[in-house]
């Protein structure tokens, strides 16, 4: 089911492809019978790659949806920098975060971006990311962290600090599942999640800190974990919505900034994802720019990679973790209706101020004949 996307002022339906024409969402929202999560997406990347990010998480939400229909709405963080075209986007398709602190939504989703500083309590931004978090705690059903968001949130919630790596953790890293829980349930026990990070989370303080691991990385630390509270939060280091081509883009970016001397370390090339090939041909390119640094080698780089073949190893299972989210929020909401209706029959009283006895007809027939969507809410709910 597509996602409707509330912030565009021309109410409009994403469609994967750019080439077709988007249509009017409001038919199918009055006639449609499937069950609906409302969803904020603050977006914190940079300037770059603020479209793409858009692009690739309406894109994951629309094949995990299943039949539940999405309303998304775009938030932006005070403090955030913008320039040019992207802070004209943020201003005409983004709604502040000043504004979502007065709503509820059922499921939240935060990015991360490059730190200007080194400490994480002292980008421009810090105090109105706590707003939000303290927020989500309280008004949605589940929040998803994303990379440094969720470095971020962990600092904040429990002192944990990242730490540093000696090497950049890029590629389609191998991970292994090491907790069966509904976020994972159907997830092979090994599967690739693109991850691009200098930092990683200690496990050790995590799991002291009461946080779930739900997998772990070969080589590179924990790769997704979990922490339920009021709120149930999923915190991924990696970037399971990432696009085939999204890698790539970052590699070529680092190794412009290291030929034009923006940066002194030559990138590390993503592990388990270019072919033979193009790994051969962009590792003789690195030798000779470690030789001589030469801005005229980046012509070189993109030439190989226009040539590159990339399989997207990892699109199954994060559609897979995705759907389970979404389907975690609607057993919770479906959850909530039901206690909802169930406290308006309780407090309906005759003239005479007895209580009706209209729960003995109609929960008994509602419990008789449940339907599939209520028992996969009790299931979830009961594990959870």
């Amino acid at each position: 089911m597509p996602v409707h996307l509330n912030s565009n002022p021309v109410d409009l339906v994403w469609r994967p492809d750019p080439k077709t024409r988007p249509v009017d969402a409001s038919s199918w929202h009055r006639n449609g019978t499937a069950k609906s999560l409302r969803i904020g997406l603050i977006n914190n990347m940079p300037d770059a790659a603020l479209e793409a990010t858009e692009r690739q998480f309406m894109s994951l939400l629309t094949a995990a949806s299943e039949g539940i229909s999405i309303d998304l709405t775009l938030y932006a963080l005070p403090g955030v920098p913008r320039a040019g075209i992207a802070a004209n986007r943020v201003n005409e398709t983004y709604v502040s975060t000043d504004a979502l602190l007065a709503v509820r939504l059922d499921g939240l989703i935060v990015t991360g971006r490059e730190p200007l500083t080194p400490d994480l309590q002292d980008e421009p931004y810090w105090m109105n990311f706590i707003a939000v978090l303290e927020w989500a705690r309280h008004n949605t059903y589940s929040a998803i962290w994303s990379c440094l968001a969720a470095h971020a949130a962990v600092l904040h919630m429990d002192g944990i600090k990242r730490i540093r790596n000696h090497k950049k953790h890029c590629g389609a890293l191998p991970c292994r599942r090491v907790a069966s829980h509904p976020l994972n349930e159907g997830a092979p026990s090994h599967f690739p999640i693109p991850h691009s990070r200098w930092n990683g989370l200690p496990e050790e303080s995590l799991i002291e800190s009461g946080y779930h691991l739900l997998a772990v990385t070969e080589g590179a630390g924990v790769d997704s974990f979990y922490k339920d509270e009021k709120s149930l939060f999923l915190f991924f280091q990696g970037h399971p919505e990432y696009e085939s081509s999204t890698l790539l883009f970052e590699y070529r970016r680092d190794v412009s900034r290291y030929l034009t001397g923006e940066s002194d370390v030559y990138p590390t090339m993503p592990r388990n994802y270019f072919d033979t090939e193009t790994t051969n041909k962009l590792n003789a390119i690195q030798q000779e720019a470690l030789r001589h640094r030469d801005g005229g080698l980046l012509a070189l780089v993109s030439e190989a990679l226009e040539k590159a073949s990339i399989e997207n190893t990892w699109r199954s299972t994060a559609i897979r973790l995705y759907g389970n989210w979404l389907k975690y929020m609607a057993a919770r909401k479906e959850h909530q209706a039901t206690l909802e209706m169930d406290l308006e029959v309780l407090q309906v009283q005759d003239s005479a101020g007895d209580r009706i006895a209209v729960l003995d007809a109609v929960l008994p027939a509602a419990t008789q004949t449940p339907s599939t969507a209520a028992t996969d809410s009790r299931r979830m709910l009961t594990i959870l």
